[in-house]
């Protein structure tokens, strides 16, 4: 029985970053063997085990054989005389297949450690093409390492794209790949690299159709709305942004993918159409209420937000009413960074002031100041049992907020 530690944990280690879960190979051992020195088992698909002590994951050396399609269509099979190379074989990518032996040896019989260096994602070998979800995976690690994808991997995503492998692919892990490639340091990398391959436009045709739509030039000088999308996702992660941030960011201009080209470079009212493609997608993807939520109202209040400053203090007031500023003010500030992303996410943009936000920060402040409780019970004691009462507490918690908006801010529309 040998043990020896395989994976992301010794990529990175190589890579110098920091390394978070480790994962440990077990070769020369059965099931029996394993719960017999106290490991505790835990896998479903294939016997992996937990370590009495630490509680890392110690995996069976084991093969793969497809048998039908999609990511779960493998037989699996185990046993003490499965030999590491064999298991390393069955992994997606080169830098994902080394391991390193318990006196730190390092056993790469697939030359991972020289795609790293050279900053290359390769597949090992041809059963890549066996499981759709590596198409996700290697376009994440492209967004996390911003490394290039071998010319030979690429095309043999292409196929896999064009033979149907990857309309096999389930929501869950859909979604469970794309937040994480959302996460990363450059996530544009994950959608420029799906693009490319062709899943794009299987996995998120929303997100696909909006290359090469062209919006007006004095606003965007990137002109082509996915570009303008990327950059603003990027944003997003140079700011450490939040996923539901980074998701509404993807999702904000959607229904410029369906203007129609003799209405280009003009989108009038591409927000009530990204609205209704959001809720499709999301509800495709599966995708969590807490993105859906702000995605939705990003798409709807963007272009209000950046008009901040030609707003009406009463019609700021029904924004925030309408965002449910009041209740959800956290939900609120993600609100407002979302916008912040689309703005910046423009060539030259980056480092310009966003005071739209801010104005609109400084109005919840004065809009909270007003005590609705109160006025509430001050019209309960005049209007009590009336049917009207409902409407006249809106009405004067309405014009009281509007009130302080106007002060605080100075206007006087």
């Amino acid at each position: 029985m040998k043990t020896y530690l395989v994976g992301g944990s010794v990529r990175d280690e190589l890579l110098g970053l920091p390394v978070k879960d480790r994962d440990y190979v077990v070769v020369g051992a059965s099931p029996e063997d394993m719960v017999r020195l106290g490991y505790r088992p835990v896998g479903k698909d294939f016997p992996v085990f937990l370590h009495p002590q630490t509680h890392e994951q110690y995996a069976l050396a084991r093969t793969e054989r497809k048998i039908s399609r999609g990511y779960k269509g493998f037989e699996v099979f185990t046993s003490p005389h499965v030999t590491l190379q064999e298991d390393l074989a069955r992994r997606d990518l080169t830098i994902n297949s080394i391991a390193k032996d318990e006196a730190g040896n390092i056993i790469d019989p697939f030359n991972g450690v020289a795609d790293l260096e050279a900053g290359i994602l390769r597949h090992v070998s041809p059963a890549f093409s066996e499981d759709p979800v590596r198409i996700l995976r290697a376009a994440r690690f492209a967004a996390r390492f911003s490394f290039r994808m071998a010319p030979e991997t690429l095309a043999l995503m292409v196929d896999m794209v064009h033979n149907g492998e990857v309309d096999a692919l389930v929501s869950e892990r859909v979604w469970q790949e794309l937040c994480r490639g959302l996460m990363e340091k450059n996530p544009s990398r994950m959608f420029y690299m799906l693009r490319e391959c062709g899943a794009l436009a299987r996995i998120m045709p929303e997100v696909n159709v909006l290359f090469g739509v062209p919006q007006p030039a004095y606003a965007h000088p990137e002109i082509d709305t996915g570009v303008h999308v990327m950059l603003a996702i990027d944003y997003a992660a140079a700011r450490d942004f939040s996923l539901p941030v980074r998701f509404a960011t993807l999702m904000h201009d959607l229904g410029k993918g369906t203007t129609p080209p003799e209405e280009w470079p003009r989108h009038i009212g591409h927000e009530a159409r990204s609205i209704h493609l959001t809720q499709e997608l999301c509800e495709r993807l599966r995708v969590p209420k807490e993105c859906r939520d702000l995605a939705l109202l990003v798409a709807r209040y963007h272009g209000d937000v950046h008009r901040a400053e030609e707003l009406k203090p009463s019609t700021v007031a029904d924004m925030l009413q309408a965002v449910d500023a009041y209740r959800k003010p956290q939900r609120f500030e993600e609100f407002l960074q979302a916008c912040a992303c689309d703005f910046h996410g423009r060539p030259g943009y980056a480092s310009r002031p966003y005071p739209q936000a801010e104005r609109f920060q400084k109005a919840l402040i004065a809009a909270k100041s007003v005590n609705a409780g109160r006025i509430a019970a001050e019209l309960n004691q005049k209007l009590s049992g009336s049917d009207e009462l409902p409407t006249a507490i809106h009405a004067q918690v309405r014009a009281a907020r509007i009130a302080c908006i106007k002060a605080d801010t100075g206007d006087v529309g």
